[in-house]
């Protein structure tokens, strides 16, 4: 099994190199911004904190294998579950059979009981710990496989209140990635993975809170000093406004003047050139 590539975001890939101009974020799309790897990852992608790295597709982190289950290794994970389950029925079978099949047992069932408690300890531990492991193999299989056919990850699964994108019209859970059950099983058993298909977060004006990113005008009048900028976001409208605090003027609305545009990062700081991107340290 493949356990080494559950297909990770590198940060020296130069496609995945952090832009705050990227179209992601000019969406308001901050959840796919890694601080820790400092790239801007898939919307499916997650950083798992135990292999320190972003997991396209993530589904969740198996410590049998040591090693997260991505878009890569899904499919190799699933067929270890499939192949441990059989492993499990066969040697389950043949323990239960060599001691059904003891030629020294009696024949009623009481002294039965007590032969093999004597004579068979291993064969009967054997089978208690195999049935409670199967047991746990089985669901995750059964689970796995589900999620599979509808094209879900663990870890959506789990975070679906979290995440906008599996969020529909008056906040009811959609999948938008799921494409049939027959699409979605042909698609992994052939390829492996499911393509994602090309989706964004709700818009930010259909968002019950936060803020996302956002124009802001700057007022020409204003010089560089000790102001700062606060931020009105009314979400069930398509109109934002904003303060301007500075020491050399009162309270002002910006108007629709002709001015530059700034784009407003969490974080990130302001700057009056959109298109250089400004990282505070």
């Amino acid at each position: 099994m493949n356990i080494h590539d559950p297909q990770t975001m590198k940060d020296d890939e130069p496609l995945l190199k952090i832009e705050l101009n990227n179209p992601a974020l000019l969406a308001g799309n901050w959840t796919q911004l890694c601080a820790t790897c400092k790239i801007i990852r898939p919307l499916r992608a997650k950083h798992c904190s135990t292999c320190d790295r972003c997991v396209e597709q993530f589904d969740h982190h198996c410590p049998w294998v040591s090693n997260c289950v991505g878009k890569k290794n899904k499919w190799e994970f699933f067929l270890f579950l499939l192949l441990e389950v059989l492993a499990m029925l066969i040697t389950g079978g043949v323990t239960l059979a060599r001691v059904l099949s003891d030629p020294s047992a009696p024949s009623s069932f009481g002294a039965w009981m007590s032969h093999v408690a004597s004579n068979h300890v291993g064969a009967l531990s054997f089978l208690l710990v195999e049935f409670c492991l199967f047991f746990s193999v089985a669901v995750l299989t059964v689970i796995q496989a589900s999620q599979i056919s509808r094209n879900i990850t663990t870890n959506e699964m789990a975070n679906a209140l979290r995440y906008s994108y599996l969020r529909g019209p008056g906040g009811r859970f959609r999948n938008p990635y799921d494409l049939g059950c027959r699409r979605n099983c042909s698609d992994f058993l052939v390829k492996g993975y499911n393509e994602d298909i090309e989706c964004h977060e709700e818009d930010a004006t259909q968002r019950p809170e936060g803020i996302s990113m956002m124009q802001m005008q700057r007022n020409p009048n204003l010089q560089n000093g000790n102001g700062h900028v606060a931020i009105d976001v009314n979400p069930t409208h398509n109109s934002q406004s904003a303060h301007v605090h500075s020491a050399n003027c009162s309270h002002s609305h910006n108007s629709k003047s002709k001015s530059d545009n700034v784009p407003l990062g969490l974080g990130f700081g302001l700057s009056r050139n959109p298109t250089r991107p400004v990282v505070s340290p």
